[in-house]
């Protein structure tokens, strides 16, 4: 039981160790534990940096030697003094066509002395503390940028893999490759293709052999059998060669123009500064997916990392090594090995140390053939066909292609420029272009207004505007997050005039509860002729995704009941009715994201489905005692329109107005699908009615995913007591033998109003139909009572009181409850059917997922996965 827990009276007391008053308690020296994940980890690490780091050396035509001490300094320096604990630093490709260039123009020692000196301007950085700054660019030049330098390291290692040598430039590369095709050496050519061969195949090797086999790691064994084959055939080839240490040639004075020698340490503290940050944020997104029982491992300080980066690359360039900077596929492995902590980043620089002083025979029978092979696949790897489909579908593709011609043709910090210019230009491009439009449906005339207006649209604006006839009806839609002065006095102008003369304007925007005239809210301008009364008091702000509001009348208005000083929650007639960007779910159809029709706290009730396409309940199950506060502009009409002088109608209508004016367009598709093939969900989803549990927001699913059960108490009646009540037996029954669901999901939550009237009833109160129904909730009381089982619990931290450590009891017992019933018990028998607990803590916003084991009832918190596109 974890120390959390409240002591119970049957557990025996602690040893008490007593000192001297008003004095520290002894204290006992920490003995160096290293945990058997760090030790695993760290050799599949090394066994990956190993023939990598020699790769990578020879890529850039520096002493072979300078990898193993690049990969040695990066596991000890930065593994220990880096604010990423998990990430491994050493020689990356990505600095591969940098550091080639630096030994081609001004020598192997100048260039050591260039990595001293950007591992000395990292320091500075660090110190700054502007390492966050680093992230603000632009993910497509970053990609673009690894995609320029793979695609110039895989056209120079096709030279070498042909049995050529490479050239110092992409261009010079590319002319030579014909003539590199027909003069091709068929040993070196051989070896390089058995090398591809086994790098391709190795992963994909099939069957429970296969899962064995892939944990040795794929770059050693495509060396290894390329190394055997070449050694046992008698191949003759170029193969790596080691000098001995003493002739190692460490760094000298920089030698070279001012200028020049400035430029490329910029270069270089910019790629290994840039490469290492972006790593230890995906390293945290690999920690955060690992499963729940993995041990914790706190998220990286981005400046102590650009610290230990700097550290690493001063002592790797004085003592003759390469250029330093977090390395993807060694951090992805570490991360998978399970490794726990920065342990295994420094055995790994250990390993390396041991390999580089007594392996020197075993690593020169490595053909260069070989080493160039793996080197070349790394580098198309770079070209990665997700990064261009993200860089795609955010439009930004021009971006990734300028930045990646650009270090292909030009270099890395030219390239670099290059994106960032074509970056601003997008970016000012997509300030001005605003698309407005005109089109008159049924007497309507609309006026949509895509983008930012600015007094550069105002022309067209005015056009489109005038295009309205006098004494029309007109609805301007406003799609946008900004507006200039000149823009809003020619909105409001026009819209002064037009209703002088008889016409009606609806404005509907991104933002409300703002006022006329106010300077920040030309998108809140009230269309004139319209009730706006509840708005102009509205004190709301967009809080969520989906931009509900909460608005509040001021004290001077009348409740629903009519009493003075009680404020009523109601609605922004011109709040926000846009919705979030919708995506694709799980059925290939469009689902919408944003909530329209309302949020956590606007509705409640025992509703069977949840609302389609929103993570909230049916329309109809809004409350009159909570305000919705979601529709955009006014709802108008005549004849069937709910009574406006009821608040609780003018909320519904507002709600369902929004949803079809926005929402419908986005779920139509999808929901018509789902008309057709009818409802297939996977999970039955049993929770309370509480309106702050929104079930399809805190699971992220949409229509069609979730057939959801909600009464008072997330209760399941034990089969046979229903007394007359059969709808939640009914509910399970329908899911499990008819929709056949394969999992049942029982959730209860913080602050459960149920679970405080148990604690709070008296035995012979008056028995109301809240307290017949609360009696299946009894025996959840009874567990918690009873000291001989153990207590459901939360893994973090003690329950905060008895209301919430009744609720975790009640959805351990709710479980039990469910197995009773005898369509779930066929199912699980089959094994066709899961059960699972879920607790969900209001005031957090985190969701607690039961995982049983060793006879304890632990929620576990649900971590943040990794959400790249």
């Amino acid at each position: 039981m974890s120390a959390c827990v409240p002591t119970r009276a049957d557990e025996p007391r602690r040893e008490e160790h007593s000192h001297e008053a008003h004095s520290p308690p002894p204290t006992r020296r920490r003995r160096p534990h290293i945990a058997g994940a760090d030790l695993s980890a760290s050799i599949a690490v090394f066994l990956i940096a190993l023939p990598l780091s020699l790769g990578i050396a020879l890529a850039t035509g520096a002493p072979l030697q300078a990898g193993l001490v690049a990969a040695a300094v990066g596991g000890l320096v930065a593994g220990r003094l880096g604010g990423s604990p998990l990430q491994v630093s050493g020689p990356a490709a990505g600095l591969t066509v940098v550091t080639a260039e630096l030994i081609h123009r001004y020598g192997w020692r100048t260039t050591c002395a260039i990595t001293v000196l950007a591992g000395l301007a990292q320091l500075g950085l660090g110190l700054l503390r502007v390492a966050r700054s680093a992230l603000a660019v632009s993910p497509a030049i970053v990609h673009g940028m690894l995609a320029g330098i793979g695609v110039t390291i895989a056209v120079a290692q096709l030279h070498i893999v042909l049995g050529g040598i490479p050239h110092s430039s992409v261009l010079d590369n590319m002319r030579e490759l014909p003539a590199q095709l027909a003069g091709v050496h068929p040993a070196a050519l051989s070896v390089s293709v058995l090398t591809l061969a086994v790098l391709v195949t190795w992963p994909r090797i099939p069957g429970r052999a296969g899962r064995l086999l892939r944990k040795v790691p794929t770059p050693l064994v495509a060396v290894a059998v390329a190394t055997t084959t070449a050694s046992l055939t008698g191949l003759r080839l170029p193969k790596v060669d080691l000098p001995s240490w003493s002739s190692h040639a460490l760094a000298a004075l920089p030698d070279g123009p001012v200028l020049g020698l400035v430029a490329a340490v910029l270069t270089v503290t910019l790629v290994c500064s840039v490469q290492s940050l972006l790593g230890a944020v995906a390293v945290d997104k690999l920690v955060a997916g690992r499963p729940a029982q993995s041990a914790r491992v706190g998220r990286s300080h981005l400046d102590r990392e650009l610290l230990g980066q700097g550290a690493a690359n001063v002592v790797s360039g004085a003592l003759g090594g390469l250029p330093i900077a977090g390395v993807a596929v060694r951090s992805s492995a570490n991360v998978q090995a399970g490794a726990v902590s920065r342990n295994s980043t420094m055995l790994h620089g250990v390993l390396v140390v041991v390999a580089a002083l007594l392996m020197v025979p075993i690593l020169e029978l490595i053909p260069l053939a070989s080493l160039a092979a793996l080197v070349m696949a790394v580098g198309i790897q770079m070209v990665s066909l997700h990064h261009i489909r993200t860089v795609t579908r955010h439009r930004e593709v021009l971006v990734y292609a300028v930045t990646t011609l650009g270090v292909v043709l030009f270099g890395v910090l030219e390239g670099v420029a290059l994106g960032i210019a074509m970056a601003v230009g997008v970016a000012l491009h997509r300030l001005t272009r605003t698309r407005i439009t005109h089109d008159e449906t049924e007497g309507v005339h609309h006026v949509h207004v895509r983008g930012q207006l600015t007094f550069l649209a105002v022309p067209r604006l005015s056009r489109a505007l005038h295009l309205v006839p006098q004494g029309a009806h007109a609805v301007v839609e406003l799609d946008g997050s900004f507006m200039d002065h000149a823009a809003y006095e020619s909105l409001q102008d026009w819209q002064n005039t037009h209703t002088v003369h008889g016409g009606t304007v609806e404005l509907v925007g991104r933002r409300s509860g703002v006022r006329i005239g106010e300077p920040t809210g030309p998108a809140g301008l009230q269309a004139t002729g319209i009730v706006a009364d509840e708005s102009a008091d509205c004190r709301c702000h967009p809080w969520t995704a989906w931009r509900n509001h909460q608005c509040e009348l001021p004290e001077a208005a009348l409740s629903r009941d009519g009493q003075p000083g009680e404020a009523q929650a109601t609605g922004s007639d011109d709040s926000d009715g846009s919705t979030a960007p919708s995506d694709t779910d799980a059925h290939g159809g469009t689902r919408d994201t944003g909530d329209t029709v309302g949020g956590p706290g606007d509705a409640g009730g025992t509703d069977g489905l949840t609302h389609p396409g929103h993570p909230h309940d049916s329309p109809a199950d809004v409350g009159e005692d909570r305000g919705t506060g979601t529709g955009t502009g006014t709802v108008t009409g005549t004849g069937t329109s709910p009574d406006a002088s009821r608040p609780s109608a003018r909320q519904l209508a507002r709600g369902i107005s929004a949803f079809q004016r926005n929402t419908a367009p986005l779920v139509r598709g999808e929901l018509a699908r789902l008309a057709r093939e009818g409802q297939q969900p996977s999970q039955l989803f049993l929770t309370c009615a509480d309106s702050r549990v929104v079930t399809s927001m805190i699971t992220s699913s949409g229509p069609g995913d979730l057939f959801v059960v909600r009464n008072v108490g997330n209760l399941v009646p034990l089969p046979g007591r229903e007394s007359g009540d059969d709808s939640v037996a009914a509910a399970i029954e329908y899911a499990v033998d008819v929709l056949q669901v394969r999992s049942i999901t029982v959730c209860g939550h913080s602050g459960c109003g149920a679970m405080q009237t148990l604690l709070t009833s008296e035995p012979g109160a008056s028995q109301t139909p809240l307290r017949r129904w609360l009696r299946h909730g009894r025996p959840s009381l009874e567990r918690m009572s009873d000291k001989s089982r153990p207590w459901a619990r939360l893994a973090a931290r003690a329950p905060a009181d008895a209301v919430e450590q009744l609720c975790l009891t009640n959805v351990v017992q709710q479980l039990e409850h469910l197995r009773a019933h005898e369509s779930v018990a066929r199912a699980l028998r089959a094994g066709a059917l899961e059960l699972h607990g879920m607790y969900f803590h209001v005031g957090e916003a985190q969701a607690y997922l039961l995982a049983e084991g060793h006879g304890d009832k632990v929620f576990d918190h649900v971590g943040v996965a990794d959400l790249s596109a």
